[in-house]
């Protein structure tokens, strides 16, 4: 049979025949430069590829040689600190080989082959292991202990195992049937990796960012949809999230956004400290980087490399947070791909599957008994930005995102101007397991916790209601009872929601700081409101020295949250003595 050849090239589409055999998705190398395609359509003999790379200067009559294997990821220590494109190549040796710009063609393993990692066995010779199982241990990072497991769908005796220095791709083990045991192994991306069971989400992941955690938590290993327009905040949410979030893994998914966005970004990561170890927050993280000016078709496959690599640290029995921004980017790639292949057009031109493709890309998180050790378990927790055009959360990819996304917290432009961070808007946010997680915080700060969030909604909702109404009639025309809630609802606004970066203490909230924080501002209303019903006036009542000390509760450190919480219980006390 005659050797394949492109007969037609559209973009980053391309068609080439004869290719019979040609499985869907099935990995090939297209013309004389060897670009890295991808098979997604087949009919009869003629294969339709998505190209990963430029296509400029591409020719019909060019060969096609197809690789027998899916886009797949190597799996395998040297993947924390790692700076990937979107089919898995690492830019940095990529930089080495090609200057600034990527040379059509290449081609780089994701992990080094060439590094040696000290391998610590945690089983023998004659054990029986199965997929999941943990082979042993190897020291990739000072204080993390990268679990080196048996691939999914393998089992049976080890004949030998190994100690010592190894490369990724040398044997460290051998099962009775021959099959060699390595480092690393490699997982179709687009597969989603076998897990036990799934666990309930009953437990949250902590953001330490007040307004997340006391009104709108997200489930550890649950789902989050982060929309915003442009300047609302949502890189810096996800910084945020990267440095003190709850996670013990980071896996960061730079999908479609600006090339000096992401420059910023890969100054910015490694300059971020973990205040838990000390050292960068690189060294838990793996960053996929795609540009806008890259191919289309590779910010499309980054999605799916970033949720394996996230899979993959899941099943070690580790807590994976993957942020990834965003998915209009992603969405974007599929409508451009889909009209060049001629498909049906949905709402807005994208492609009808939208939301299918969306719902298996969000099924992939969930916190699950890792597979092969009942005893660990892990969490991967999505939290996925959207980019809606002007702002509009009732566009399609918005829509889709909220339909499979068991959290949102909505972004508004106005509190954003108004340098409120994180600038989530109350009256659109909204979580489906709130319930069951006030629950968790309740147990760990006090059982008022879901009375003192309860409060802080309707003092907020009702201070939106009434600024409404003071600008028609004015503030004086207001009773005094109203009057305190506007007050008590900015001061829920500025001092418990909204969170300064720049300070130390404050970046980060723990949630026994929230809860004090919040008590003592429900505290401050119950008690003037006390006083106006007992026939004080509002201007009456000694609000500035309750504000000042609930202020510094909010800005005391560790040291001096008790003595800056007594000093706020003493003014807190003092309303009710007003005349």
């Amino acid at each position: 049979m005659s050797a394949a050849r492109l007969i037609r090239i559209a973009g980053a589409l391309a068609e080439a025949t004869p290719l019979p055999d040609a499985a869907l998705y099935e990995l090939a190398r297209v013309g004389r430069r060897g670009l890295l395609g991808e098979v997604i359509r087949v009919a009869g003999s003629t294969a339709t590829l998505q190209v990963y790379e430029e296509t400029t200067g591409l020719e019909c009559g060019e060969p096609v040689e197809p690789t027998g294997s899916a886009l797949t990821v190597e799996l395998g220590p040297g993947l924390l600190g790692a700076v990937l494109d979107g089919v898995g190549r690492p830019l940095g040796r990529l930089a080495e080989l090609s200057g600034d710009f990527i040379q059509p063609g290449a081609a780089l393993p994701t992990l080094d082959p060439d590094a040696r990692w000290a391998f610590e066995p945690r089983r023998r010779a004659g054990d029986t292991v199965a997929g999941g199982d943990v082979l042993g241990v190897v020291a990739e990072r000072p204080g993390f202990e990268h679990r080196i497991l048996v691939p999914p769908g393998l089992s049976g005796a080890l004949t030998e195992i190994k100690a010592g220095q190894f490369t990724v791709g040398e044997p460290i083990a051998r099962l009775a049937d021959g099959t060699p045991l390595r480092l690393s192994h490699a997982w179709p991306v687009r597969r989603p990796r076998p897990s036990g069971a799934r666990l309930p989400d009953d437990r949250p992941l902590v953001t330490g960012q007040r307004v997340l955690d006391f009104l709108f938590p997200a489930a550890e290993g649950g789902s989050v949809a982060v929309p915003g327009g442009f300047g609302t905040g949502k890189t810096v949410i996800e910084q945020s999230l990267a440095k003190y979030a709850d996670a013990d893994i980071v896996v960061y998914v730079g999908c479609g956004e600006r090339g000096n966005e992401m420059a910023e970004l890969l100054h910015e990561f490694p300059r971020l400290v973990d205040e838990r170890t000390g050292r960068s927050v690189m060294d838990r993280t793996v960053m996929v980087v795609n540009t806008s000016n890259m191919p289309v078709a590779a910010r499309e496959a980054s999605v799916y490399l970033g949720v394996t690599i996230a899979e993959y640290f899941r099943d070690m029995g580790y807590r994976v947070a993957l942020l990834a921004d965003s998915l209009s980017r992603w969405a974007e790639a599929l409508r451009e791909i889909s009209a060049r292949l001629a498909e049906m057009p949905g709402e807005e031109g994208y492609p009808t599957y939208l939301a299918t493709r969306l719902g298996q890309f969000f099924e992939r998180a969930g916190r699950v008994q890792a597979l092969g050790g009942p005893e660990r378990e892990g969490s991967l927790t999505v939290v996925a930005a959207v980019s809606p055009p002007g702002g509009d959360l009732s566009e399609p990819v918005t829509q889709a995102t909220l339909k499979v996304a068991g959290t949102l917290w909505a972004l508004d432009p106005a509190l954003a101007q108004q340098r409120q961070f994180p600038a989530v808007d109350w009256a659109t946010s909204y979580s489906l397991h709130a319930e069951r997680l006030t629950a968790w915080f309740a147990g760990q700060t006090g059982a008022d916790w879901p009375e003192l969030r309860r409060v802080a909604l309707e003092l907020l909702q009702r201070g939106r209601e009434l600024r409404d109404i003071a600008g028609l009639v004015g503030l004086e025309a207001l009773q005094d009872a109203d009057r305190l809630v506007l007050e008590s609802a900015r001061l829920v606004q500025e001092l418990v929601l909204g969170q300064s970066a720049f300070d130390p203490n404050d970046a980060r909230s723990s949630a026994a700081k929230t809860y004090r924080l919040a008590g003592q501002l429900v505290a401050f209303h119950r008690a003037a409101a006390r006083a106006i019903a007992a026939g004080a006036r509002f201007e009456q009542l000694d609000l500035g020295s309750a504000r000042r000390a609930i202020a510094a509760v909010r800005a005391a450190g560790p040291a001096e949250l008790d003595a800056a919480m007594a000093a706020a219980e003493r003014a807190v006390a003092a309303i009710g003595g007003a005349p």
